[in-house]
């Protein structure tokens, strides 16, 4: 793949990120939504960068959501444990 094909690629999945996060924050997607999502982008974005994007959680709290959930800080969405999922889903159940 070339230089120039891989930054391209690289800003594609950006944009797809900062695109669902900001769908998240506004109520037009849901977090169970997300978490089934098959896309590449979604499925690279960190744990940590997902909870932020949801609305009324910032920095602060989704740091302390990862510590009472057990789930590592730097973890991605495509490695979450199926309990690890269930939880999520659970904790922001009111919300989709």
């Amino acid at each position: 793949m070339s230089r120039r094909a891989a930054l391209d690629k690289a800003a594609a999945a950006r944009k797809k990120r900062a695109e669902v996060k900001d769908a998240l924050k506004h109520g037009r997607l849901s977090l169970r939504e997300v978490l089934a999502s098959d896309s590449e982008a979604i499925r690279k974005m960190t744990v940590r960068a997902l909870l932020e994007s949801l609305p009324d959680i910032g920095k602060v709290r989704a740091q302390k959501l990862l510590t009472e959930m057990d789930i590592s800080d730097s973890r991605r969405v495509r490695g979450l444990g199926i309990q690890q999922r269930e939880r999520l889903l659970e904790r922001f159940a009111a919300r989709g």
